[in-house]
């Protein structure tokens, strides 16, 4: 009998600790105000096996407000002064993540001065952290001067069906675009101007954002699926000026925060508009050497004012691809035990899509601020920079010849960001060897119409070029164009 008095004890101070404190709901987020904390400020915390407890701040105030958490059912209020199982949330930048075994319960005590006047959220979660700071950056597609194409962090990636024998199909190019997912994650864009006090000295907290102004408008906003990564919130931002450094986040269902992202907008005198919602080269979001559309309400090329000539062409290259590529047995005789002949498709049309769509780039100003664009340095944790790889950009002129002899000409002077040449590679390796498809190399002029060196790195003697082992970063540099 004297063996259950513990038990009895545990389970009356349990009950005590419940009745005393405000409780804290597994899986939801509770917003508060320091000055309107329950008494004691203290929660009960749900019994799960695997809780983690999160703690964001929504504004910036300087605060000496600190947290503290117990999973031991005999500490009615854990506290600076310690004590057995009482563990301290860090919170950095705004954001702390405490996870535990909470068998019995727990408590979650707050100490801070009575002048502490801040707003946060609290929540716990049996999977997962409900605050967070995503590792997955936004996407720049490209700037004009005055509008941005962004994306969100991808979801949903697509699941791809190969045929398989006897009846080897291929697709033939998509002529629109695929359904969207029924459902997808609440994605919020944030904009501003880069400076000291820009967005990054603030709580890096998806509360936080959502109560800042963004720069621009949204010209359209839209669900796009731009690659293998998965769909993507697809951003036509416009209104913004020239020539200027911007930082981006992306909120996630409010309490997720992507970011932060750098760009730069193109000087007043860039001539190319975007193009974009092009079901049969979905990774063209970039701009374009045409002369700016005039039917459309965006500004930017897509499948409905594209000239014929662009995607006619495109799709009967396309085709007649796909027509000789299947005179291979595909799926009965194997030309690789890596590769199928739709591996190949997919390989060849990427790299169509991005030497078909001459991209136009513009050298920008090299700067030393916390962003920089094209061929700019890439700032550090101190004031110190490292030199980056020079972007792979072409000059040409107004009597130069279109990359692409269905474009008509600009009539002015611009310049042309060539394609990775990692797009060549890929297909060269996917496809069988009958088709002929070859990539120049690096020693034999390959950087006339490739960047060269920048992912896969250069070849023996073309070292020298620079190899970051991207296409394009977070702080706005693109080096070569990569769809």
């Amino acid at each position: 009998m004297l063996l259950e008095i513990p038990i009895l004890l545990c389970l009356a101070n349990a009950a005590l600790i419940q009745a005393a404190t405000a409780s804290l709901s597994l899986n939801s987020i509770l917003s508060l105000n320091f000055q309107d904390l329950p008494s004691p400020p203290s929660f009960s915390l749900p019994v799960s096996p695997n809780l983690t407890i999160t703690v964001a701040y929504c504004s910036s105030a300087t605060v000496s407000t600190r947290f503290f958490v117990t999973n031991n059912s005999f500490v009615d209020n854990p506290g600076p002064d310690g004590g057995e199982d009482v563990f301290e949330i860090t919170v950095d930048q705004g954001l702390g993540t405490f996870s535990a075994v909470f068998l019995e319960g727990g408590v979650l005590a707050i100490d801070g001065a009575s002048s502490d006047d801040f707003s946060f959220e609290i929540g716990a979660s049996d999977s997962g952290p409900m605050h967070e700071v995503l590792a997955v950056f936004p996407l720049l597609g490209d700037t004009t001067s005055n509008q941005a194409l962004l994306f969100s962090p991808p979801f949903d990636p697509p699941v791809f069906s190969d045929p398989s024998y006897p009846n080897y199909t291929l697709p033939g190019p998509s002529l629109s675009p695929p359904s969207p997912p029924d459902s997808s994650p609440n994605f919020t864009l944030l904009l501003a101007p880069t400076s000291p006090q820009s967005l990054t000295a603030l709580p890096q907290t998806a509360c936080m954002m959502s109560s800042q102004t963004s720069s621009g408008n949204i010209a359209n906003e839209s669900l796009w699926l731009r690659d293998e990564e998965g769909w993507r919130t697809q951003w036509i931002m416009a209104g913004l000026s020239p020539q200027t450094n911007y930082t981006a986040y992306v909120i996630q269902d409010s309490t997720k925060l992507s970011g932060p992202m750098y760009f730069v907008t193109k000087s007043a005198v860039f001539a190319c508009p975007l193009a974009a919602f092009l079901p049969y080269c979905p990774g063209v979001t970039y701009a374009i050497p045409l002369p700016s559309p005039d039917n459309s309400d965006l500004s930017i090329y897509d499948s409905t004012n594209l000239p014929s000539a662009i995607s006619d062409t495109l799709t009967a290259y396309f085709t007649n691809f796909t027509t000789t590529l299947t005179t291979q047995a595909c799926g009965r005789d194997y030309y690789s035990p890596l590769q199928t002949c739709a591996d190949c498709q997919r390989a060849y049309f990427r790299w169509l899509c991005s030497v078909s769509f001459p991209r136009c780039g513009e050298q920008s100003p090299s700067t030393t601020t916390t962003t920089s664009a094209t061929s700019s340095p890439t700032p550090t944790t101190d004031t110190t920079t490292i030199p980056s790889p020079t972007s792979a950009l072409q000059p040409q002129t107004s009597s130069s010849v279109p990359r692409n002899p269905a474009f008509t000409s600009l009539n002015m002077s611009y310049s042309v960001l060539l394609p990775c040449i990692e797009t060549c590679q890929a297909a060269d390796r996917a496809c069988p060897n009958f088709l002929g498809f070859a990539c120049p190399l690096a020693r034999f002029n390959a950087n006339e119409s490739y960047g060269v060196g920048y992912i896969d790195g250069a070849e023996p003697d073309g070292q020298g070029l620079g190899v970051p082992g991207q296409a394009q970063d977070r702080w706005g540099n693109v080096w070569c164009n990569f769809v």
